[in-house]
């Protein structure tokens, strides 16, 4: 005989399968992609920046710094922001302001200027895609939440790969202001298209959800007092440090002094990571039904170590290109699951705790920059890819332990109509 919960679940999945559906993914991944493109903007622009303000490419490196500094303590402000003024509204807000900003660096007369509107353009950046996140936690059911996060994610995964080439050939021709203009305006249409799509539905007060939301502040202390919050938090620290601070980003200036290869081979090789991670969102689905979250964390977690270790012993560039196609693929099967995992966290405040996510996921990069630094002063590239893949082995078995110990999520019904913005 059928039990209560399993009719239910069979009463409501067509519910689920339109809350699925009837999100326009694509628009919002336009969002996380110019959101993301600030990020890698300057990356080939800052001997053009440095030429034309006349000051040393050293000085233009603080610009890196004034955007992503503001982008990750922003958290503290933006989630319980959303959670209060409604998600989707404030994250479309954001990218337009972020788009105002944005162009404003293209008329920036000296580096101090620059710099400031940096800063507010990486404030308003912060905003998007963890409030987007938090939002398809809203309206998504969490059987399928996996799999559309990662296509939301594409996006970004995109801006990680395209925006660095486009803005070097781009700036080569037409100079670093025209790069910072035709982003700014694509994000205020961006802003704009979610404007339209949503219509009224934006402005609306977010309806009740039947519990009682939690105060910003109050957020942090209760994540860090529950055992799965203190597991995810815990975990996106030590996923920043090894990953986002630690390995990924000197891939390329390996490949550049360890095999001699120009920076345009570099950068096409290190892009692979994205081709990676984009057959990761086509595989999604199946890969969490079929394995479910622990042995999909499990099977990712052991990937990334493996595809580190292989980067500390690669013969040759070729090898490492192979690998960077293999890390974009396990590293989303393991921060998939943590991703998922944050809009979870805490429904009644699912903008604050995936904001905390976020901040905890900036903090670890940032330390593991630094720490990733000092290995590389001190053994070289080869030695530091091969502590990363001991400290991510590490990772993935307490993380999986970790999970094992936790319930399986129960979210709420989504709605079928999207009007919770």
């Amino acid at each position: 005989m059928m039990s209560i919960t399993a009719m239910r679940d069979t009463a409501v999945a067509p519910v689920f399968a339109r809350a699925a559906t009837g999100i326009p993914i694509g628009l919002l991944a336009l969002a996380g992609f110019v959101s993301g493109s600030g990020m890698r903007l300057l990356d080939p622009l800052l001997p053009l920046i440095a030429d034309s303000l006349q000051v040393t490419v050293a000085n233009t490196s603080l610009l890196i710094a004034c955007f992503m500094l503001p982008y990750g303590l922003g958290q503290a402000v933006l989630g319980p922001l959303g959670d209060r003024l409604g998600k989707l509204r404030v994250a479309c807000v954001a990218v337009c302001l972020y788009g105002v900003f944005v162009t404003a660096c293209a008329a920036a007369s000296g580096l101090t200027t620059l710099m400031v509107l940096r800063a507010v353009s990486g404030l308003f950046a912060g905003a998007v895609i963890p409030l987007i996140m938090a939002y398809l936690g809203d309206v998504v059911p969490y059987a399928q939440r996996q799999e559309t996060l990662g296509r939301f994610l594409t996006g970004m995964v995109m801006a990680q790969m395209l925006t660095g080439p486009i803005s070097g050939v781009i700036g080569e021709r037409g100079g670093w202001r025209i790069c910072f203009m035709i982003l700014g305006l694509i994000s205020i249409a961006v802003g704009g298209a979610l404007a339209a799509r949503y219509g009224k539905r934006l402005w609306r007060r977010p309806e009740a959800s039947g519990r009682q939301a939690v105060p910003g502040p109050v957020v942090w202390i209760r994540l860090l007092r529950r055992p799965a919050g203190r597991w995810l938090l815990i975990s996106a620290f030590f996923d920043g440090l090894c990953l986002f601070g630690g390995a990924f980003p000197y891939v390329g200036a390996c490949l550049i002094q360890e095999f001699g290869l120009g920076s345009a081979a570099a950068g096409l090789i290190v892009a692979g990571f994205g081709l990676g991670s984009f057959v990761y969102t086509r595989l999604a689905r199946g890969l969490v039904h079929r394995l479910g979250e622990g042995h999909l964390l499990l099977l990712g977690g052991t990937g990334l170590a493996v595809g580190l270790a292989g980067l500390a012993v690669a013969p040759s560039w070729p090898v490492i290109a192979g690998l960077q196609v293999f890390l974009g693929l396990v590293f989303y099967m393991f921060h998939g699951v943590l991703q998922a995992r944050a809009t979870e966290a805490l429904p009644e405040s699912r903008g604050a705790a995936v904001a905390a996510f976020a901040l905890a996921l900036f903090l670890g990069q940032g330390i593991g920059a630094l720490g990733f630094g000092l290995l590389l002063a001190a053994g070289g590239y080869r030695q530091g890819f091969a502590a990363a893949a001991v400290a991510m082995m590490i990772l993935t078995l307490w993380s999986r332990l970790g999970l094992t110990a936790q319930p399986q999520p129960t979210p709420d019904e989504p709605d079928p109509d999207h009007q919770r913005v």
